[in-house]
């Protein structure tokens, strides 16, 4: 029989983990609020004439901000009894993220603008506004990726020796002198011609090189539909199953069924 959580520990785990009741609710939405002030604060931090002005008081929230998050991710590890199956999750790697680049600032000029990476975790919405369709459409995405995964790699795979080689063709045809001055960047002309970016920094001069530019381009809309098709034909084949909203309270994880009483990872009692 396994031991019952600590009745701190279980009343922690229902606040910051589980939006079905109110003091959760309210957790999570005041989460929210603060995770969207200091991701606004990050961005105005960057404009120099806000910074000039209030530089101060824009880095001393980045602080404040930091140190809160920081205690509820340790409150998060607290609060289950698995703390390295969060700590290794998804949203246990979002949240360390982002508490770490304030600290790194102070040995590392600038580090503090990837606080931006917050962002990530207003995803928590879905799940706090408890929008279970989004979260089983969410769970279908992600099983499509998973299965089509293998495909696409073989896929990026032959992409980049097809690459490999018109680079190094280009920089057969046009040569220095026409701005191809290396394989490498000729591989750069070839990434950006394929995947129909087209900067116009780097272009064929001469007539072999536009053939071969003509072809590029010709063959770049044609690889752009394989990985849309791949995932699109998983997608369709990927059984959608309603998704409850409950959090696992040993290993933290989501998306176990409706009907589940026990978690499909790890095998604790929900």
């Amino acid at each position: 029989m396994p031991r019952p959580d600590p009745p701190l520990r279980a009343k922690l785990h229902e606040i910051i983990f589980e939006a079905d009741t109110i003091t959760g609710k309210v957790f999570d939405i005041f989460l929210l609020i603060f995770i969207f002030v200091s991701v606004l604060a990050v961005m105005l931090d960057s404009v120099s004439d806000i910074n000039a002005h209030y530089g101060s008081a824009l880095r001393a929230g980045e602080w404040f901000f930091t140190i809160l998050f920081t205690i509820e991710y340790f409150l998060r590890l607290y609060s289950v009894g698995k703390p390295l199956s969060y700590a290794k999750s998804f949203y246990g790697i979002i949240d360390l993220l982002s508490i770490l680049p304030t600290y790194l600032s102070l040995a590392f000029t600038g580090m503090h603008s990837l606080m931006i990476i917050r962002a990530l975790r207003l995803l928590r919405v879905f799940r706090i506004l408890k929008l279970g369709q989004f979260l089983r459409e969410a769970n279908t995405l992600r099983t499509s990726l998973t299965a089509a995964s293998k495909k696409i790699i073989v896929f990026l795979g032959t992409v980049m020796t097809l690459i490999l080689i018109i680079g190094s063709l280009m920089y057969l045809i046009e040569g220095e002198e026409n701005g191809f001055t290396s394989i490498p960047e000729s591989i750069y002309w070839a990434i950006v011609t394929m995947t129909t970016v087209g900067y116009g920094d780097i272009a064929p001069q001469t007539l072999g090189g536009k053939i071969l530019a003509s072809a590029v381009m010709i063959i770049g809309y044609a690889i752009i539909a394989v990985p849309t098709g791949i995932v699109t034909v998983h997608l369709a084949q990927t059984e959608k199953r309603n998704i409850s909203t409950q959090a696992c309270p040993e290993c933290s994880a989501e998306g176990h069924d409706m009907d589940a009483k026990f978690c499909k990872y790890c095998g604790a009692k929900l």
